[in-house]
């Protein structure tokens, strides 16, 4: 007989949280504190969605993809979560940009890149601080119809080398491109650009673990392995309401209101339901688009053996231009290298290395298993001769290799079609809008450029959270 996830788990809780991704487990974390009866459930065997780890033999921790943040998380972190988590939130000082076009090494901080696109773009500063001076001004209200594409050219015109030297590391964060609109890229960019890019030391085992722990210490109820079917519905007034959860196993748990971090498009349309939903916003649902996916290449170094110092991400193609298509083509020769050394997980030894690459999943999604394993291979074989152009021999320190493809996170997130990056721009305003299409339902995740990634989803987690409380204010 199966065994039971659920058991001991009561009939009813103030608040079912679906998924804990960082906006799940924020927005628990918000809701338990603020004295609410919390249920989180999880289908994968760990905790995290995409801020999560895998272990293999030889003793090789992975986090599963380049991981990387603004400074702002610092505070989130601190406000939201423990001193303990912030205080191990640690700059990544040596970020690489080597292709065709340049060989530039940054602390990816705003004076730094200014120090580069004057020096060694020969940009005038006085257009650089216009340009940062612009991003600052940005408004997500004012509705601006202008790319990024085209605010590039705008501020650097025929500086394709400018253009991707600010592009690339946005691209690889969130999927974004120069046809998305412009306040997507600004919104992102000018986060980054106030300290530079940060990571959590210790690895998201250690941080996930640590999450957890204040969870259960704030009386969160965690379940994993534990896949639900559908969001309860019940009829009030007229309109169908959010009233628990249906789990796989057929258990029926009721709530006063229910937090999906589940992707925006399985929450609305695998959850709940089109038929569910008002037409409109049902038509408007259908409309976003999805963000696109990623690969990973995951190299583990053997144990005793060691690597130089070749910087903390390291962004490389041969391409002789930025393209986002080329970005994300099946056999894109961009990837970014995330080097984990001995001091990203204190009182180890080990070195690791995830090699990112942006991608499509349609590329992926059909191919025969031969032709799914050919492909993999070969990703993994051109990532190693990539890697073996700033570690030569490296392919004999290896121990350990292993790709994942948009296929891989589909299976483990049940993200529609693979993403990695939620839904595009148009996405966030449907995400807030859940609440009155389905009154009770509240939806916290990767949903346009501004809520994606790390900082993005905890602070969405926080902001729905206060959602529902108030919400829960009205309840009877």
């Amino acid at each position: 007989m199966a065994y039971d996830w659920l058991k001991g788990v009561a009939d009813e809780y103030d608040v079912i949280v679906i998924g804990s991704g960082l906006g799940g487990l924020t927005g628990a974390n918000c809701l338990a504190k603020a004295g609410r009866k919390v249920l989180l459930l999880e289908h994968h065997y760990q905790y995290g969605g995409l801020a999560t780890w895998f272990t293999r033999k030889g003793g090789h921790i992975f986090d599963i993809s380049l991981h990387g943040f603004p400074s702002g998380m610092i505070k989130s972190c601190r406000k939201y979560w423990t001193k303990e988590i912030a205080d191990s939130i640690v700059q990544l000082s040596d970020v690489r940009f080597v292709n065709p076009q340049m060989n530039v090494k940054t602390t990816f901080t705003r004076d730094d890149y200014t120090r580069i696109l004057v020096e060694q773009f020969g940009v005038e500063r006085s257009v650089v601080e216009a340009f940062y001076a612009h991003l600052a001004g940005m408004n997500f209200y004012d509705h601006n119809p202008e790319t990024t594409g085209e605010m590039f050219e705008r501020f650097f015109p025929g500086r394709d080398d400018v253009q991707r030297l600010l592009m690339e590391p946005i691209a690889y964060a969130n999927g974004s491109t120069r046809d998305d609109p412009a306040i997507t890229y600004g919104i992102v960019f000018t986060n980054f650009m106030g300290s530079g890019v940060f990571t959590f030391r210790g690895g998201s085992d250690l941080l996930i673990g640590k999450m957890v722990e204040e969870l259960k210490k704030n009386g969160v109820e965690l379940r994993k392995k534990v896949m639900v079917e559908r969001i309860l519905l019940e009829t009030r007034d007229g309109q169908p309401c959010a009233a628990g959860i249906v789990a796989a196993s057929g258990r029926v748990i009721r709530a006063k209101a229910v937090l999906s971090n589940a992707n925006l498009k399985n929450t609305l349309f695998r959850l709940v339901g089109e038929e569910h939903l008002p037409p409109a916003y049902a038509a408007e649902a259908k409309a976003v688009r999805i963000n696109s996916s990623s690969c990973q290449v995951y190299f583990g170094i053997r144990k005793g053996e060691t690597i130089p110092h070749i910087g903390d991400l390291v962004f490389t193609s041969q391409s002789p231009r930025f393209s986002s298509e080329e970005l994300t083509d099946l056999h894109s020769t961009s990837r970014t290298f995330s080097v984990y050394y001995p001091g990203t997980r204190p009182g180890g030894d080990r070195y690791t290395i995830v090699a990112s690459i942006n991608s499509r999943f349609e590329d992926w999604a059909n191919l025969s298993e031969a032709d799914y394993e050919r492909e993999k291979e070969r990703l993994i074989e051109e990532s190693l001769t990539a890697l073996e152009h700033y570690i030569p021999g490296v392919r004999a320190r290896i121990d350990w290799r292993e790709a994942a493809t948009p296929r891989t996170v589909e299976r483990y997130t049940t993200h529609w079609a693979g993403t990695s990056f939620g839904t595009k721009f148009e996405g966030l305003k449907v995400s807030m809008g859940v609440p009155e299409a389905v009154p009770g339902l509240f939806h916290a995740g990767s949903v346009g450029i501004i809520m994606s990634g790390w900082l993005g989803t905890i602070n969405y987690g926080v902001i729905t959270a206060n959602k529902i409380d108030r919400y829960l204010f009205t309840r009877p």
